[in-house]
Protein backbone atom coordinates (compact mmCIF):
# COMPACT_ATOMS: atom_id res chain seq x y z
CA UNK A 1 0.00 0.00 0.00
CA UNK A 2 1.36 3.47 -0.72
CA UNK A 3 2.13 5.55 1.85
CA UNK A 4 3.44 8.84 -0.08
CA UNK A 5 0.30 10.99 0.26
CA UNK A 6 0.58 14.59 1.99
CA UNK A 7 0.39 13.27 5.70
CA UNK A 8 0.19 9.70 5.02
CA UNK A 9 -2.77 8.75 6.64
CA UNK A 10 -4.87 9.43 3.77
CA UNK A 11 -3.74 6.44 1.89
CA UNK A 12 -4.96 4.43 4.43
CA UNK A 13 -8.92 5.43 3.63
CA UNK A 14 -9.59 7.91 6.42
CA UNK A 15 -11.70 10.97 5.80
CA UNK A 16 -10.71 14.49 5.19
CA UNK A 17 -11.38 15.69 8.50
CA UNK A 18 -9.21 13.29 10.83
CA UNK A 19 -6.54 13.19 8.65
CA UNK A 20 -6.92 17.40 8.58
CA UNK A 21 -7.16 16.48 12.75
CA UNK A 22 -4.40 15.13 12.20
CA UNK A 23 -2.07 17.40 11.04
CA UNK A 24 -3.20 20.11 13.43
CA UNK A 25 -1.68 17.99 15.83
CA UNK A 26 1.62 16.97 14.46
CA UNK A 27 0.73 13.52 13.11
CA UNK A 28 2.67 12.94 9.82
CA UNK A 29 2.99 9.50 9.16
CA UNK A 30 1.08 6.55 10.61
CA UNK A 31 3.06 4.15 13.14
CA UNK A 32 3.66 0.27 11.84
CA UNK A 33 0.46 -0.55 14.18
CA UNK A 34 -1.82 1.72 12.54
CA UNK A 35 -0.58 1.59 8.87
CA UNK A 36 -1.36 -2.39 9.14
CA UNK A 37 -4.76 -1.91 11.36
CA UNK A 38 -6.49 0.96 10.61
CA UNK A 39 -7.94 -0.33 6.88
CA UNK A 40 -8.87 -3.58 8.35
CA UNK A 41 -11.08 -2.03 11.19
CA UNK A 42 -12.11 0.18 8.27
CA UNK A 43 -13.98 -2.65 6.70
CA UNK A 44 -15.15 -4.11 9.83
CA UNK A 45 -13.01 -7.18 10.43
CA UNK A 46 -12.06 -8.55 13.94
CA UNK A 47 -8.78 -7.79 14.64
CA UNK A 48 -5.74 -9.08 17.14
CA UNK A 49 -2.82 -6.39 17.48
CA UNK A 50 0.14 -7.97 19.16
CA UNK A 51 1.83 -4.70 20.63
CA UNK A 52 3.64 -3.06 23.22
CA UNK A 53 1.97 0.54 24.64
CA UNK A 54 3.29 3.21 23.32
CA UNK A 55 3.20 1.91 19.70
CA UNK A 56 0.15 4.17 18.72
CA UNK A 57 -2.62 2.03 19.00
CA UNK A 58 -4.46 4.23 20.71
CA UNK A 59 -5.05 6.22 17.46
CA UNK A 60 -5.23 2.67 15.63
CA UNK A 61 -8.17 1.86 16.81
CA UNK A 62 -9.71 5.46 17.47
CA UNK A 63 -9.53 6.60 14.18
CA UNK A 64 -11.15 3.79 12.20
CA UNK A 65 -14.00 4.27 14.91
CA UNK A 66 -14.41 7.71 14.31
CA UNK A 67 -14.34 6.97 10.32
CA UNK A 68 -17.23 5.02 10.65
CA UNK A 69 -19.79 6.49 13.60
CA UNK A 70 -23.28 7.98 12.71
CA UNK A 71 -23.91 11.31 15.11
CA UNK A 72 -27.62 10.16 14.18
CA UNK A 73 -27.77 7.80 16.46
CA UNK A 74 -27.00 9.15 20.00
CA UNK A 75 -26.61 5.35 21.57
CA UNK A 76 -23.20 4.04 22.19
CA UNK A 77 -21.88 2.37 18.77
CA UNK A 78 -18.65 1.72 20.21
CA UNK A 79 -17.57 0.48 23.62
CA UNK A 80 -13.52 0.34 24.48
CA UNK A 81 -12.80 -1.66 27.46
CA UNK A 82 -9.09 -0.67 29.30
CA UNK A 83 -7.71 -2.54 32.91
CA UNK A 84 -7.42 1.23 34.19
CA UNK A 85 -9.00 4.52 34.94
CA UNK A 86 -6.14 6.02 33.96
CA UNK A 87 -5.55 4.95 30.85
CA UNK A 88 -9.76 4.74 30.26
CA UNK A 89 -9.36 8.45 30.57
CA UNK A 90 -6.50 9.06 28.52
CA UNK A 91 -8.14 7.00 25.70
CA UNK A 92 -11.13 8.94 26.05
CA UNK A 93 -9.34 12.29 25.84
CA UNK A 94 -7.47 11.31 22.36
CA UNK A 95 -10.78 10.53 20.67
CA UNK A 96 -11.34 14.02 21.68
CA UNK A 97 -8.59 15.45 20.39
CA UNK A 98 -9.20 13.38 16.90
CA UNK A 99 -12.34 14.32 16.75
CA UNK A 100 -11.83 17.95 16.87
CA UNK A 101 -13.34 18.52 13.57
CA UNK A 102 -16.39 16.21 14.20
CA UNK A 103 -19.67 18.07 15.69
CA UNK A 104 -21.62 16.57 17.84
CA UNK A 105 -19.21 14.07 19.05
CA UNK A 106 -19.79 12.65 22.91
CA UNK A 107 -17.62 10.22 24.56
CA UNK A 108 -18.38 8.96 27.94
CA UNK A 109 -14.98 7.69 30.02
CA UNK A 110 -16.54 5.62 32.71
CA UNK A 111 -14.34 3.84 36.05
CA UNK A 112 -14.91 3.75 39.46
CA UNK A 113 -14.12 6.09 42.03
CA UNK A 114 -16.15 8.62 39.85
CA UNK A 115 -19.71 9.94 41.09
CA UNK A 116 -21.95 7.67 39.89
CA UNK A 117 -24.33 10.18 39.22
CA UNK A 118 -22.34 12.11 36.73
CA UNK A 119 -21.93 9.23 34.74
CA UNK A 120 -25.59 8.47 34.42
CA UNK A 121 -26.21 11.96 33.11
CA UNK A 122 -23.71 11.77 30.50
CA UNK A 123 -25.13 8.52 29.56
CA UNK A 124 -28.85 9.60 29.72
CA UNK A 125 -28.12 12.16 27.20
CA UNK A 126 -26.46 10.10 24.84
CA UNK A 127 -22.88 9.41 23.26
CA UNK A 128 -21.46 7.71 20.47
CA UNK A 129 -18.42 5.89 22.46
CA UNK A 130 -17.68 4.70 25.77
CA UNK A 131 -14.57 3.81 27.34
CA UNK A 132 -14.42 2.53 30.97
CA UNK A 133 -13.33 -0.61 33.15
CA UNK A 134 -14.60 -3.66 33.34
CA UNK A 135 -16.17 -3.34 36.96
CA UNK A 136 -17.95 -0.01 36.39
CA UNK A 137 -19.38 -0.83 32.79
CA UNK A 138 -20.74 -4.53 34.05
CA UNK A 139 -22.56 -1.72 37.27
CA UNK A 140 -23.93 0.42 34.50
CA UNK A 141 -24.97 -2.92 32.06
CA UNK A 142 -26.74 -4.01 35.48
CA UNK A 143 -28.51 -1.05 35.90
CA UNK A 144 -29.43 -0.53 32.24
CA UNK A 145 -28.28 2.34 32.13
CA UNK A 146 -25.75 1.56 29.08
CA UNK A 147 -27.82 0.56 25.92
CA UNK A 148 -25.40 -1.78 23.96
CA UNK A 149 -28.79 -2.13 21.38
CA UNK A 150 -26.83 -0.02 18.76
CA UNK A 151 -23.11 -1.07 19.47
CA UNK A 152 -20.69 -2.41 16.19
CA UNK A 153 -17.23 -2.40 17.84
CA UNK A 154 -15.97 -3.81 21.25
CA UNK A 155 -12.20 -2.78 21.73
CA UNK A 156 -9.86 -4.42 24.34
CA UNK A 157 -7.18 -2.36 24.98
CA UNK A 158 -4.23 -3.98 27.01
CA UNK A 159 -5.74 -7.64 27.05
CA UNK A 160 -2.87 -8.76 28.93
CA UNK A 161 -3.16 -6.07 31.76
CA UNK A 162 -6.77 -6.85 32.15
CA UNK A 163 -6.07 -10.68 32.76
CA UNK A 164 -3.48 -9.68 35.28
CA UNK A 165 -5.20 -7.54 37.07
CA UNK A 166 -8.01 -10.24 37.54
CA UNK A 167 -10.58 -8.47 34.80
CA UNK A 168 -11.15 -11.05 32.31
CA UNK A 169 -13.89 -13.10 33.77
CA UNK A 170 -15.27 -9.46 33.85
CA UNK A 171 -14.40 -9.25 30.11
CA UNK A 172 -16.23 -12.26 29.23
CA UNK A 173 -19.26 -10.93 31.14
CA UNK A 174 -19.75 -8.24 29.11
CA UNK A 175 -18.77 -9.27 25.77
CA UNK A 176 -21.97 -11.75 26.45
CA UNK A 177 -23.73 -8.65 27.05
CA UNK A 178 -23.26 -7.06 23.50
CA UNK A 179 -25.18 -7.69 20.53
CA UNK A 180 -24.00 -11.53 18.28
CA UNK A 181 -22.78 -8.99 15.29
CA UNK A 182 -19.94 -6.83 16.60
CA UNK A 183 -16.41 -5.72 15.50
CA UNK A 184 -14.17 -6.97 17.84
CA UNK A 185 -10.50 -5.57 18.28
CA UNK A 186 -7.80 -6.94 20.69
CA UNK A 187 -4.69 -5.36 21.58
CA UNK A 188 -2.34 -6.92 23.67
CA UNK A 189 1.72 -6.95 24.64
CA UNK A 190 1.58 -10.95 25.39
CA UNK A 191 -0.48 -13.50 23.96
CA UNK A 192 -1.16 -15.84 27.11
CA UNK A 193 -4.02 -18.71 27.32
CA UNK A 194 -6.54 -16.91 28.49
CA UNK A 195 -6.06 -14.23 26.14
CA UNK A 196 -6.04 -16.87 23.10
CA UNK A 197 -9.13 -18.48 24.69
CA UNK A 198 -10.52 -15.13 24.10
CA UNK A 199 -9.93 -14.99 20.86
CA UNK A 200 -10.45 -18.01 19.78
CA UNK A 201 -14.43 -17.62 21.50
CA UNK A 202 -15.23 -13.73 20.91
CA UNK A 203 -13.22 -12.84 17.25
CA UNK A 204 -14.86 -14.04 14.36
CA UNK A 205 -11.42 -14.72 11.88
CA UNK A 206 -9.22 -11.90 13.22
CA UNK A 207 -6.72 -10.49 11.00
CA UNK A 208 -3.17 -10.76 13.41
CA UNK A 209 -1.06 -7.84 13.45
CA UNK A 210 2.41 -8.38 15.50
CA UNK A 211 4.39 -5.01 16.09
CA UNK A 212 7.71 -4.63 17.25
CA UNK A 213 8.95 -1.61 19.22
CA UNK A 214 12.35 -0.40 18.37
CA UNK A 215 12.57 2.52 20.01
CA UNK A 216 15.94 3.55 21.87
CA UNK A 217 16.84 5.96 24.52
CA UNK A 218 19.72 8.30 24.82
CA UNK A 219 21.96 6.17 26.35
CA UNK A 220 24.43 9.54 27.85
CA UNK A 221 20.84 10.20 30.12
CA UNK A 222 20.72 8.66 33.40
CA UNK A 223 17.39 7.23 34.38
CA UNK A 224 16.05 6.07 37.49
CA UNK A 225 12.66 5.58 39.12
CA UNK A 226 11.29 5.97 42.69
CA UNK A 227 8.01 3.66 43.61
CA UNK A 228 5.65 6.37 45.12
CA UNK A 229 2.19 6.72 46.82
CA UNK A 230 0.12 8.64 44.31
CA UNK A 231 -1.57 10.88 47.58
CA UNK A 232 1.81 11.85 48.33
CA UNK A 233 3.48 12.31 44.89
CA UNK A 234 4.07 16.31 45.44
CA UNK A 235 5.89 15.30 48.74
CA UNK A 236 7.74 12.84 47.36
CA UNK A 237 8.81 14.94 44.59
CA UNK A 238 9.72 18.04 47.44
CA UNK A 239 12.21 15.42 48.82
CA UNK A 240 14.10 14.48 45.47
CA UNK A 241 14.23 18.40 44.23
CA UNK A 242 15.45 19.11 47.69
CA UNK A 243 18.93 16.12 47.37
CA UNK A 244 18.90 16.98 42.98
CA UNK A 245 21.93 18.93 42.11
CA UNK A 246 19.90 20.26 39.42
CA UNK A 247 19.95 23.81 37.42
CA UNK A 248 16.83 23.60 35.10
CA UNK A 249 14.02 21.09 34.84
CA UNK A 250 11.65 20.04 32.89
CA UNK A 251 8.71 18.20 34.46
CA UNK A 252 5.90 16.27 32.95
CA UNK A 253 2.36 15.62 33.29
CA UNK A 254 -0.62 14.32 30.98
CA UNK A 255 -2.93 17.07 31.53
CA UNK A 256 -3.06 21.10 30.97
CA UNK A 257 -4.83 21.49 34.50
CA UNK A 258 -1.80 19.37 35.80
CA UNK A 259 0.48 21.64 34.97
CA UNK A 260 -0.96 24.49 36.27
CA UNK A 261 -1.88 23.03 39.63
CA UNK A 262 1.52 21.55 40.05
CA UNK A 263 3.77 24.76 38.73
CA UNK A 264 1.96 26.47 41.66
CA UNK A 265 2.16 23.92 44.15
CA UNK A 266 5.64 24.07 43.27
CA UNK A 267 5.75 27.60 43.94
CA UNK A 268 4.23 27.38 47.07
CA UNK A 269 7.17 25.41 48.11
CA UNK A 270 9.56 27.78 46.92
CA UNK A 271 10.40 27.21 43.51
CA UNK A 272 10.68 28.97 40.45
CA UNK A 273 8.28 27.01 38.24
CA UNK A 274 6.03 27.72 35.32
CA UNK A 275 3.30 25.81 33.54
CA UNK A 276 3.58 25.36 29.73
CA UNK A 277 0.87 23.74 27.96
CA UNK A 278 -1.43 24.06 24.64
CA UNK A 279 -3.91 26.51 25.85
CA UNK A 280 -0.71 29.28 26.24
CA UNK A 281 -0.55 31.51 23.73
CA UNK A 282 2.83 31.32 21.48
CA UNK A 283 3.80 34.53 22.70
CA UNK A 284 3.86 33.29 26.56
CA UNK A 285 5.63 30.47 25.79
CA UNK A 286 8.40 32.19 24.16
CA UNK A 287 8.76 34.05 27.29
CA UNK A 288 8.43 31.23 29.50
CA UNK A 289 11.46 29.17 27.72
CA UNK A 290 13.57 32.61 27.98
CA UNK A 291 13.02 32.45 31.52
CA UNK A 292 13.98 29.10 31.88
CA UNK A 293 16.98 29.69 29.46
CA UNK A 294 18.25 32.66 32.02
CA UNK A 295 17.45 31.65 35.06
CA UNK A 296 14.88 33.45 36.54
CA UNK A 297 12.58 30.20 36.55
CA UNK A 298 13.93 26.77 37.25
CA UNK A 299 11.20 24.25 36.51
CA UNK A 300 9.00 24.11 34.02
CA UNK A 301 5.92 21.85 34.16
CA UNK A 302 4.48 20.88 30.52
CA UNK A 303 2.43 18.43 28.79
CA UNK A 304 4.28 16.33 25.91
CA UNK A 305 2.50 18.42 22.89
CA UNK A 306 3.53 21.54 24.90
CA UNK A 307 7.58 20.72 25.22
CA UNK A 308 8.23 20.01 21.52
CA UNK A 309 10.78 21.44 20.32
CA UNK A 310 12.47 22.98 23.71
CA UNK A 311 16.12 22.85 23.71
CA UNK A 312 17.69 24.79 26.66
CA UNK A 313 21.25 23.89 27.43
CA UNK A 314 20.55 24.54 31.22
CA UNK A 315 18.14 21.65 31.30
CA UNK A 316 19.96 18.92 33.54
CA UNK A 317 16.74 16.92 34.65
CA UNK A 318 13.80 15.70 32.96
CA UNK A 319 11.11 14.58 36.14
CA UNK A 320 8.06 12.41 34.89
CA UNK A 321 5.64 13.33 37.58
CA UNK A 322 3.34 11.12 35.81
CA UNK A 323 4.44 8.50 33.71
CA UNK A 324 3.43 8.23 30.03
CA UNK A 325 1.25 5.91 28.47
CA UNK A 326 3.22 5.95 24.98
CA UNK A 327 7.07 4.96 25.52
CA UNK A 328 7.65 6.91 22.04
CA UNK A 329 6.55 9.62 24.38
CA UNK A 330 8.79 8.70 26.97
CA UNK A 331 11.98 8.76 24.55
CA UNK A 332 10.81 12.36 23.33
CA UNK A 333 10.36 13.82 27.24
CA UNK A 334 13.63 12.55 28.50
CA UNK A 335 15.53 14.10 25.45
CA UNK A 336 14.69 17.41 26.55
CA UNK A 337 18.13 16.91 28.51
CA UNK A 338 21.43 15.55 27.50
CA UNK A 339 21.30 17.51 24.36
CA UNK A 340 24.63 18.20 21.91
CA UNK A 341 26.91 15.68 23.84
CA UNK A 342 26.13 16.56 27.58
CA UNK A 343 24.78 14.91 29.89
CA UNK A 344 21.78 14.38 31.63
CA UNK A 345 19.56 12.76 34.60
CA UNK A 346 15.51 11.82 33.80
CA UNK A 347 13.51 10.91 36.94
CA UNK A 348 10.23 8.72 37.07
CA UNK A 349 7.45 8.64 39.56
CA UNK A 350 5.91 5.28 39.14
CA UNK A 351 3.12 4.32 41.41
CA UNK A 352 2.26 1.20 41.97
CA UNK A 353 -0.61 0.24 39.57
CA UNK A 354 2.17 1.81 36.93
CA UNK A 355 4.16 -0.90 37.25
CA UNK A 356 3.66 -2.50 33.85
CA UNK A 357 3.67 0.84 32.13
CA UNK A 358 7.62 1.19 33.68
CA UNK A 359 7.98 -2.54 32.42
CA UNK A 360 6.85 -1.65 28.90
CA UNK A 361 9.26 1.40 28.34
CA UNK A 362 12.10 -1.08 29.83
CA UNK A 363 11.07 -3.72 27.05
CA UNK A 364 10.16 -1.09 24.30
CA UNK A 365 13.65 0.61 24.93
CA UNK A 366 15.62 -2.49 25.41
CA UNK A 367 17.60 -0.62 28.75
CA UNK A 368 17.00 -0.61 32.14
CA UNK A 369 15.68 2.16 34.72
CA UNK A 370 17.12 2.07 37.98
CA UNK A 371 15.27 1.97 40.82
CA UNK A 372 16.49 4.16 43.64
CA UNK A 373 14.70 5.56 46.95
CA UNK A 374 13.64 8.88 48.31
CA UNK A 375 16.02 10.74 50.96
CA UNK A 376 14.54 9.50 54.08
CA UNK A 377 13.55 12.39 57.24
CA UNK A 378 16.90 11.44 58.88
CA UNK A 379 19.31 12.20 55.49
CA UNK A 380 16.69 15.31 54.81
CA UNK A 381 17.43 16.81 58.29
CA UNK A 382 21.13 16.08 58.01
CA UNK A 383 21.80 17.77 54.91
CA UNK A 384 19.36 20.44 56.14
CA UNK A 385 21.69 20.92 59.01
CA UNK A 386 24.92 20.63 57.07
CA UNK A 387 23.33 23.91 54.27
CA UNK A 388 22.29 25.83 57.66
CA UNK A 389 26.09 24.82 59.11
CA UNK A 390 27.99 26.19 55.53
CA UNK A 391 25.61 29.26 55.66
CA UNK A 392 26.32 30.50 58.68
CA UNK A 393 30.47 29.72 58.41
CA UNK A 394 30.12 32.08 54.50
CA UNK A 395 28.20 34.60 56.33
CA UNK A 396 31.03 34.86 59.03
CA UNK A 397 33.55 34.88 56.47
CA UNK A 398 31.92 37.41 53.69
CA UNK A 399 29.38 39.75 55.12
CA UNK A 400 29.57 43.07 57.05
CA UNK A 401 27.99 42.35 60.64
CA UNK A 402 28.51 45.13 62.55
CA UNK A 403 24.73 46.54 62.53
CA UNK A 404 23.70 42.86 63.40
CA UNK A 405 26.44 42.47 66.63
CA UNK A 406 24.68 45.70 67.78
CA UNK A 407 21.74 44.24 67.48
CA UNK A 408 22.16 40.73 69.29
CA UNK A 409 24.03 43.14 71.44
CA UNK A 410 21.08 45.15 72.62
CA UNK A 411 18.99 41.85 73.10
CA UNK A 412 21.88 40.53 75.27
CA UNK A 413 21.46 43.11 77.47
CA UNK A 414 17.81 43.59 77.53
CA UNK A 415 16.83 39.66 77.89
CA UNK A 416 19.90 38.86 80.21
CA UNK A 417 20.19 35.19 78.35
CA UNK A 418 23.50 33.72 77.30
CA UNK A 419 24.72 34.45 73.73
CA UNK A 420 24.32 30.17 73.28
CA UNK A 421 20.51 31.22 74.00
CA UNK A 422 20.08 34.46 71.93
CA UNK A 423 21.50 32.26 68.47
CA UNK A 424 19.73 29.58 69.33
CA UNK A 425 16.80 31.51 69.10
CA UNK A 426 17.99 33.52 65.60
CA UNK A 427 18.59 30.08 64.48
CA UNK A 428 14.76 28.96 65.51
CA UNK A 429 13.34 31.97 63.50
CA UNK A 430 15.69 31.17 60.24
CA UNK A 431 14.22 28.16 59.72
CA UNK A 432 11.01 28.80 60.87
CA UNK A 433 9.95 28.16 56.84
CA UNK A 434 11.64 25.02 56.01
CA UNK A 435 12.55 23.44 59.38
CA UNK A 436 15.54 21.91 60.18
CA UNK A 437 14.50 18.81 61.85
CA UNK A 438 12.02 16.91 59.30
CA UNK A 439 9.29 14.90 60.93
CA UNK A 440 9.47 11.24 60.35
CA UNK A 441 6.85 10.16 57.61
CA UNK A 442 5.87 6.56 57.68
CA UNK A 443 4.65 5.95 53.83
CA UNK A 444 8.05 7.91 52.61
CA UNK A 445 10.54 7.28 54.60
CA UNK A 446 10.07 3.18 53.93
CA UNK A 447 9.68 1.95 50.39
CA UNK A 448 6.81 0.65 49.25
CA UNK A 449 6.48 -2.93 49.25
CA UNK A 450 6.42 -4.58 45.81
CA UNK A 451 3.20 -6.47 45.31
CA UNK A 452 3.65 -10.12 46.12
CA UNK A 453 1.37 -11.40 43.18
CA UNK A 454 3.97 -9.33 40.57
CA UNK A 455 6.03 -11.49 38.68
CA UNK A 456 9.77 -10.96 37.65
CA UNK A 457 11.47 -12.12 34.63
CA UNK A 458 8.99 -15.22 34.49
CA UNK A 459 9.90 -16.67 37.73
CA UNK A 460 7.44 -17.37 40.48
CA UNK A 461 8.56 -16.32 43.85
CA UNK A 462 9.20 -19.25 46.17
CA UNK A 463 6.19 -19.99 48.42
CA UNK A 464 8.29 -19.46 51.99
CA UNK A 465 9.57 -15.66 51.19
CA UNK A 466 5.54 -15.44 50.53
CA UNK A 467 4.86 -16.52 53.94
CA UNK A 468 7.54 -14.15 55.42
CA UNK A 469 6.21 -11.10 53.17
CA UNK A 470 3.16 -11.54 54.95
CA UNK A 471 4.50 -11.63 58.41
CA UNK A 472 6.42 -8.11 57.59
CA UNK A 473 3.14 -6.83 56.26
CA UNK A 474 1.33 -7.36 59.75
CA UNK A 475 4.51 -6.15 61.26
CA UNK A 476 5.07 -2.81 58.83
CA UNK A 477 0.70 -1.58 59.54
CA UNK A 478 1.50 -2.26 63.46
CA UNK A 479 3.92 0.72 63.11
CA UNK A 480 1.96 3.04 61.31
CA UNK A 481 -0.56 4.92 63.67
CA UNK A 482 -4.16 4.46 62.30
CA UNK A 483 -7.23 6.46 62.20
CA UNK A 484 -11.04 5.32 62.17
CA UNK A 485 -13.43 5.70 59.62
CA UNK A 486 -16.97 4.79 59.09
CA UNK A 487 -18.51 4.30 55.16
CA UNK A 488 -21.91 4.18 54.41
CA UNK A 489 -22.31 0.88 53.04
CA UNK A 490 -22.30 -2.36 54.64
CA UNK A 491 -23.38 -6.00 54.56
CA UNK A 492 -26.91 -5.39 53.67
CA UNK A 493 -25.75 -3.57 50.35
CA UNK A 494 -23.35 -6.86 49.30
CA UNK A 495 -19.88 -5.11 50.78
CA UNK A 496 -17.69 -7.60 51.48
CA UNK A 497 -14.30 -6.25 52.90
CA UNK A 498 -12.70 -7.25 49.38
CA UNK A 499 -14.57 -4.45 48.16
CA UNK A 500 -13.39 -1.59 50.49
CA UNK A 501 -9.94 -2.88 50.42
CA UNK A 502 -10.03 -2.57 46.77
CA UNK A 503 -11.92 0.48 46.53
CA UNK A 504 -9.67 2.56 48.75
CA UNK A 505 -6.60 0.86 47.37
CA UNK A 506 -7.61 1.90 43.85
CA UNK A 507 -8.47 5.03 44.77
CA UNK A 508 -5.27 6.29 46.72
CA UNK A 509 -3.38 3.55 44.91
CA UNK A 510 -2.37 2.79 48.78
CA UNK A 511 -0.64 -0.94 49.62
CA UNK A 512 -3.32 -3.05 51.15
CA UNK A 513 -1.07 -3.77 53.47
CA UNK A 514 -1.60 -0.58 55.47
CA UNK A 515 -5.64 -0.90 54.89
CA UNK A 516 -5.92 -2.02 58.59
CA UNK A 517 -9.26 -3.36 60.20
CA UNK A 518 -12.42 -3.74 58.43
CA UNK A 519 -15.47 -4.23 60.36
CA UNK A 520 -19.17 -4.67 58.45
CA UNK A 521 -21.96 -4.08 59.83
CA UNK A 522 -25.75 -4.65 58.08
CA UNK A 523 -26.29 -0.82 56.86
CA UNK A 524 -21.99 0.62 57.75
CA UNK A 525 -18.78 -0.21 57.83
CA UNK A 526 -15.82 0.47 59.29
CA UNK A 527 -12.45 0.60 58.08
CA UNK A 528 -8.70 1.81 59.94
CA UNK A 529 -6.33 3.70 57.57
CA UNK A 530 -3.16 5.71 58.29
CA UNK A 531 -3.02 8.80 59.89
CA UNK A 532 -2.34 12.19 58.13
CA UNK A 533 -4.51 11.40 55.43
CA UNK A 534 -4.12 14.68 53.08
CA UNK A 535 -7.28 16.34 52.93
CA UNK A 536 -7.89 16.24 48.82
CA UNK A 537 -7.89 12.54 49.50
CA UNK A 538 -10.20 12.43 52.22
CA UNK A 539 -12.69 14.07 49.74
CA UNK A 540 -12.36 12.15 47.06
CA UNK A 541 -12.63 8.80 49.04
CA UNK A 542 -16.01 10.22 49.91
CA UNK A 543 -17.18 9.82 46.45
CA UNK A 544 -16.38 6.33 45.68
CA UNK A 545 -18.50 3.98 45.05
CA UNK A 546 -19.24 0.21 46.53
CA UNK A 547 -21.71 -1.85 44.99
CA UNK A 548 -24.00 1.02 43.69
CA UNK A 549 -23.18 3.75 46.88
CA UNK A 550 -21.22 5.99 47.75
CA UNK A 551 -18.63 5.37 50.96
CA UNK A 552 -18.79 9.11 52.60
CA UNK A 553 -16.29 8.94 54.31
CA UNK A 554 -15.95 9.87 57.90
CA UNK A 555 -13.64 9.74 60.21
CA UNK A 556 -14.49 8.80 63.81
CA UNK A 557 -13.13 8.04 67.48
CA UNK A 558 -10.96 5.26 67.99
CA UNK A 559 -13.43 3.68 70.32
CA UNK A 560 -16.49 4.33 67.92
CA UNK A 561 -14.94 1.71 66.17
CA UNK A 562 -16.46 -2.17 66.96
CA UNK A 563 -14.43 -4.87 67.51
CA UNK A 564 -14.25 -7.42 64.44
CA UNK A 565 -16.37 -10.26 64.96
CA UNK A 566 -16.87 -13.42 63.28
CA UNK A 567 -19.22 -13.03 60.02
CA UNK A 568 -22.44 -14.82 60.15
CA UNK A 569 -22.89 -17.73 58.16
CA UNK A 570 -24.05 -16.56 54.23
CA UNK A 571 -27.53 -16.76 54.04
CA UNK A 572 -29.71 -18.89 51.05
CA UNK A 573 -30.43 -17.00 47.60
CA UNK A 574 -28.03 -14.85 45.92
CA UNK A 575 -26.35 -13.57 49.04
CA UNK A 576 -27.24 -10.25 49.38
CA UNK A 577 -25.45 -9.38 46.38
CA UNK A 578 -25.09 -9.84 43.05
CA UNK A 579 -24.08 -13.43 42.84
CA UNK A 580 -25.93 -15.85 40.29
CA UNK A 581 -25.47 -12.83 37.35
CA UNK A 582 -22.79 -14.82 35.29
CA UNK A 583 -25.32 -15.93 32.57
CA UNK A 584 -24.92 -19.14 33.54
CA UNK A 585 -21.64 -19.28 34.16
CA UNK A 586 -20.39 -21.64 37.39
CA UNK A 587 -18.24 -18.95 38.97
CA UNK A 588 -19.17 -15.61 40.91
CA UNK A 589 -17.54 -13.19 39.53
CA UNK A 590 -14.82 -11.84 42.22
CA UNK A 591 -16.86 -8.74 43.92
CA UNK A 592 -13.90 -6.77 44.75
CA UNK A 593 -13.80 -6.00 41.39
CA UNK A 594 -17.23 -5.03 41.12
CA UNK A 595 -17.08 -1.14 41.43
CA UNK A 596 -15.15 1.33 43.19
CA UNK A 597 -11.57 -1.27 42.47
CA UNK A 598 -11.99 -0.74 38.67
Amino acid sequence: MSNESASGFEALGLPTFLCESLKDIGYEQPSPIQQQSIPVLLQKRDLLGLAQTGTGKTAAFALPILANIDLSVNSPQALILAPTRELAIQVAEAFQTYAKGVKGFHIAPIYGGQDMRAQLRQLKRGVHVVVGTPGRVMDHLRRNSLNLDNLNTVVLDEADEMLRMGFIDDVEWILEHTPKQRQVALFSATMPQAIKKITANYLDNPERIQIEAKTKTVERIEQQYVLVSPNRKIDALTRILEVEDFDGVIMFVRTKTATVDLAQRLEARGYASAALNGDINQKQREITIEQLKSGKIDIVVATDVAARGIDVPRVTHVVNFDIPYDNEAYVHRIGRTGRAGRSGKAILLVTPRERHLLRSIERSTGQPITETRLPTSEELTTRRISQFRESVTKALSNEDLSIFKELIGDVLEQTGESPEAVAAAVAYLAQSDKPLFVEKDQLLDEPIKANRREKRDGKKRDPSIERKTRKQREAERANVPMDCYQVEVGRSHGARPGDLVGAIANEADLPSNYIGNIVIEDSRSFVQLPSGMPKELSQALQKVFVRGRPLKLRKIAPDAMPASRPRPPRSGGNGGGERGERSGRGRPRRQSRANGAS
